[in-house]
């Protein structure tokens, strides 16, 4: 047989508090109507964090792994490596996120790393996983953990901010194994430009503009559209091209063809753009989720979305999916999934 990696499962974290259309509308003090929030943007509700510590970036991350080891049966003293996909905006700053999550499930012969790509970190975590397994010998399991929580950062006054009043917070993980014999990773495909590296991000409370005691109160909502006329001309140019690009350079890999797409796995984008995406894909509502219930839960949503998919019946053995996102900096990224037993 020849060697390939496997998807043995997944596993989940939701915080149980929710905020609704409504509730999103009223921050806006007029940006956004309810109606707007609902049928522009997408969102009926998004999860979001409540006071409790246990909903913390890298905490969320951990009962997300504890719920994949309990869904898989793998045992934690198997895993070889843990690949971190949690953001930076984390209990403590300087921390190792995939250390903290070896630790609180006891996977102590691993070792672990933090990987950032933003929205696109689950997608490029899965192509390294892959890599890497199939690379050396000696790495049988990794598992793919990280939390998420920037929704705190929101200035819903900000009209340029509008783009991400839908995120919210949660937990996901998604463990790998070499010649697993089924549910195979099959073709990555990542684009990125760097042109848009500093369009969109943290405002206050890095080395250029610190925190200080007259911005302080700024500073806890500061994720802003740093150059909002060059990020949108810039993506209007090539935000969509470039999705498909990776997903047709997937499909290459992968020796399939658009029409061999069975379910598009993507991360909450506005209404519009998600109907259109399957429009051009051939597809139909009933052959994906929209997160108009959870929200955009930055690179947590593809394994949100796997989860729910199997838990729903629209991810079975054949399935051939898509899994697709794009993450701020700017990047791209596609990878292709063949669900079921692998093909003699």
């Amino acid at each position: 047989m020849k060697d390939h990696v496997g998807i043995v499962g997944t596993g989940i974290y939701l915080p149980k508090d929710r905020m609704t259309a409504k509730e999103i509308s009223d921050k806006t003090n007029g940006v956004c109507t309810e109606e707007a929030v609902i049928e522009k943007l997408g969102i009926k509700s998004k999860v979001v964090p409540s006071s409790s510590l246990s909903d913390g970036t890298q905490e969320m991350g951990a009962l997300a792994a504890l719920d994949a080891l309990k869904n898989t049966g793998i045992n934690p003293l198997d895993i070889d490596v843990i690949l971190s996909v949690s953001e930076e905006w984390k209990e403590y700053p300087l921390t190792t996120s995939a250390l903290y999550v070896q630790d609180r499930i006891g996977a102590v012969n691993a070792w672990g790393i933090d990987v950032q790509n933003r929205c696109c970190t689950t997608v490029s975590a899965l192509k390294m996983a892959k890599d890497m397994l199939l690379a050396d010998p000696e790495v049988h399991v990794i598992m793919v953990v990280g939390g998420y929580r920037n929704g705190d950062f929101v200035d819903y006054t900000d009209k340029n901010m509008s783009m991400m009043f839908n995120l919210g917070a949660g937990g996901g993980a998604i463990i790998l194994k070499k010649n697993y014999g089924k549910n195979l990773l099959l073709g990555s495909h990542m684009i990125s430009d760097g042109s848009l590296s500093r369009t969109a991000g943290v405002e206050i409370g890095g080395i250029i503009n610190p925190i200080t005691k007259e911005n302080m109160d700024e500073a806890k909502h500061s994720l802003r559209l740093l150059d909002p006329v060059k990020m949108k001309n810039r993506l209007n140019d090539v935000s969509m091209p470039n999705w498909y690009k990776c997903i047709d350079e997937s499909l290459r890999k992968s020796n399939l063809e658009r029409k061999d797409i069975d379910f598009l796995n993507i991360l909450h984008i506005k209404r519009s753009g998600h109907l259109s995406m399957l429009s051009e894909l051939g597809l139909t509502e009933d052959r994906t989720i929209y997160l108009e219930d959870y929200g955009h839960i930055g690179q947590i949503d593809q394994i949100l979305t796997l989860h729910l998919a199997l838990e729903q019946g629209k991810v079975k053995d054949g399935t051939v999916m898509a899994m697709i996102a794009a993450g701020i900096g700017y990047v791209w990224a596609a990878n292709i999934i063949q669900w079921g037993p692998m093909k003699s």
